[in-house]
């Protein structure tokens, strides 16, 4: 009887353990990372008889955890990728409104500005429309310090979002070193017993952590793991989590860099970030926040100087020449703040460098590192986004020389260079920040041209002098007023073109009008031959070499058929109030094209910037959803092995009730057969 009421009981007992594992498994059904469990049952060793074997019941060998490591992994990965993806599609959505709205965007403030300007054209001496000019400039202004304040602003998100993200990582880390412990320490892992609740969240933790960063798992003794970046280095060994950190990038002290600290060592692992919402934020700053700056900036340089140049040489309202529109791109702070020293450049850091902006038509939106090596005086000049060399030599002895590059010049002043020492070249990242409107006045406004040119009232022949084109009122290579522009409301001196016969040859001298002195006599039988007019076409007046000594800054055109005896004048055009050429001038800049080498104009330039972070916003729609597609895959491959289906375990309750119920029964059987066998010695 006793062998019947044990085999009655161990059916009892495990199938109790089955209705508990059951119930279990149905109470986590929702819990994240919960991986279903089952009872496995084995025959206990039978009692040998001369008739054989006898059963001796049912034993519980296992609680098995059902969990497929492949599965588990590809969910890992694939919220990898959907974290990037998700974060960056976030930034760059953020970005794209910022930059494509209407009332936030550019490009309404730059239309109305030009149309301000065509306007105030038709009617120069209109104060109210100059006061709209001033107004719509200003707006301009504001739109480009409101927008370099959005950037700063969305770059100062992605850094709080990247100390959270590693905050939250080292938490992880340490988790999983804790859990690594407790399973170590497990009662029963020698025998293959393995706590499931403690792997359970292990995996859960390793997942969550793969949201922030692309990891790699692997298994090493006593059912713990080892991780680490997808790189090899080391995040977690054994029970030993290492930790994460963020840090000024010393290069460009703007942006955060990644690192990593185990056994009392920090290393730089910046480049190692990939995958995850760190990754995805990282990838948003260098492919994106940093490239929107510097094109940004771009747009602003090259307006401000295109309106500074044709500002300048014109003429305001009170007959002054015109001063600067915006702020002057090359100013000896301007210059100075596009270059970055490294925080880790050696002693004594006096280095002193400027970049300055030579043609902004040319000028390309990006940033360099300049680096030294050698004994300090070799450099070389390297694209940050391409990783390529574009420019290198040597410093001469003094170091002050020039590196000249498309658009711009790095000059270097003066100063100690060592070799690893690097500088940062960003000549167009701050430049929107950095622009500011210089007319005070509607008064300052310069709408007019400051020479005008008119026929002698005797001329006998039928030519016409147009009224110029003003070229410059400064020396492009020292900066200073042209000698003919020095004097207030004066042009100095006031130049005639008078013709006369040389040879048979139509001549012109050019003549100082003040004292009747040739400037420059016209010689037929020169070679090359001087001041020749061809009849039958349009003759330019004045070189527009700057170089030359002849340059006088304008250049006129005489077309028609001039006679001996025949002049022209040039003087300054006093009283013009009423001259709108230099506005129609200031006007036509809106759709001139000023940029990439004059293949677009400032508006497309702008858009240009839009339509790029669009096309990468539409981009990172699309992975976003592919990846949202493979995680969602993965996730019910997972549970299609590890997850929890109520109805199979509402079948196996029923299943272990009946087998419980069945093994009780067996157990009141031979309680019967006792008191059976009892009552018969009775």
């Amino acid at each position: 009887m006793a062998g019947l009421i044990n085999i009655g009981l161990t059916g009892i007992l495990g199938h109790q353990a089955a209705l508990n594992t059951t119930g279990n498994n149905i109470t986590n059904a929702n819990t994240p990372g919960y991986s279903r469990q089952e009872v496995q049952f084995e025959t206990q060793s039978a009692q040998r008889t001369g008739a054989g074997s006898i059963g001796t019941g049912v034993s519980i060998t296992n609680i098995r955890r059902l969990a497929n490591e492949y599965l588990t992994q590809q969910v890992r990965e694939d919220s990898s990728l959907f974290g990037e993806q998700e974060a960056l599609n976030s930034e760059l959505s953020r970005l794209d409104n910022l930059l494509g709205g209407e009332t936030t965007g550019l490009s309404n403030a730059l239309n109305n500005f030009f149309a301000s300007l065509q306007n105030a054209a038709e009617d120069p001496a209109s104060l109210p429309q100059r006061q709209l000019v001033l107004s719509e400039a200003q707006h301009v202004v504001n739109r480009f310090e409101a927008l370099n304040q959005e950037f700063i602003q969305q770059r100062e998100s992605v850094k709080t979002q990247m100390e959270q993200g590693v905050k939250d990582a080292n938490t992880l880390l340490k988790s999983i070193a804790q859990l690594n412990l407790a399973i170590s320490e497990s009662p029963g892992l020698a025998q293959g017993r393995e706590p499931n609740e403690l792997l359970d969240k292990r995996d859960e933790k390793l997942r969550e952590l793969s949201e922030l960063v692309n990891i790699s798992v692997v298994q090493a003794e006593g059912s713990q793991v080892n991780v680490s970046l997808r790189n090899g280095q080391a995040l977690v060994v054994g029970d030993r989590a290492a930790q994460l950190g963020t840090r000024d990038n010393a290069e460009d002290p703007t942006r955060l860099e990644f690192t990593l600290t185990t056994g009392g060592r920090t290393l730089n692992v910046d480049s190692q970030i990939n995958g995850g919402k760190l990754g995805g934020l990282q990838r948003f700053e260098s492919e994106a926040l940093q490239p929107a700056f510097a094109e940004l900036g771009r747009v602003a340089i090259a307006l401000s100087e295109t309106l500074n140049h044709q500002h300048e040489i014109g003429m305001d309202l009170e007959g002054d020449l015109g001063g600067l529109f915006f702020s002057d791109v090359n100013s000896q702070a301007a210059q100075r703040g596009r270059v970055i020293a490294n925080t880790n450049n050696g002693a004594p850091r006096d280095a002193q460098l400027a970049v300055e902006i030579i043609d902004s038509s040319q000028l390309p939106a990006g940033s360099w590192s300049l680096r030294f090596g050698g004994d300090g005086r070799n450099f070389e000049l390297v694209d940050r986004a391409t990783g390529e060399v574009v420019n290198q030599g040597r410093l001469p002895d003094p170091v002050q020389s020039e590196i000249s590059m498309p658009g711009f010049n790095i000059r270097i002043e003066g100063g100690t260079f060592n070799a690893g020492d690097s500088f940062l070249i960003e000549p167009t990242r701050n430049a929107a920040a950095n622009i500011g409107l210089e007319v005070n006045r509607e008064e300052d406004l310069a709408f007019a041209s400051p020479v005008r040119a008119e026929g002698s009232a005797g001329n006998t022949g039928d030519a016409t002098i147009n009224q110029g084109k003003m070229l410059d009122v400064r020396d492009p290579f020292t900066n200073s007023l042209l000698s003919n522009f020095r004097q207030d409301g004066q042009l100095d001196p006031p130049l005639d073109i008078q013709f006369r016969d040389d040879g048979g040859q139509l001549v012109y001298d050019i003549v100082d009008a003040n004292t009747n002195t040739v400037l420059q006599a016209g010689d037929a039988a020169a070679v090359p031959p001087v001041n020749v007019f061809q009849a039958g076409q349009s003759n330019k007046l004045f070189t527009e070499d700057p170089r030359s000594p002849d340059y006088f800054g304008f250049q006129f055109e005489i077309s028609g058929n001039p006679r001996p005896g025949d002049s022209f004048s040039i003087n300054y055009n006093t009283n013009g109030v009423s001259d709108n050429r230099n506005a129609e001038f200031l006007a036509a800049l809106g759709t001139e094209n000023t940029l990439n080498n004059g293949s677009q104009s400032f508006a497309e330039g702008y858009a240009g910037l839009v339509e790029d972070i669009g096309v990468k916003t539409r981009q990172s729609q699309l992975d976003k959803d592919a990846g949202s597609t493979l995680l969602e895959q993965s996730t019910n491959q997972r549970e299609s092995v590890s997850g929890v289906n109520l109805d199979e375990e509402a079948g196996k309750l029923i299943q272990y009730q009946a087998a419980y119920n069945a093994s009780a029964q067996v157990v009141s059987v031979a309680q019967d057969l006792f008191n059976t066998l009892l009552q018969s010695f009775r």
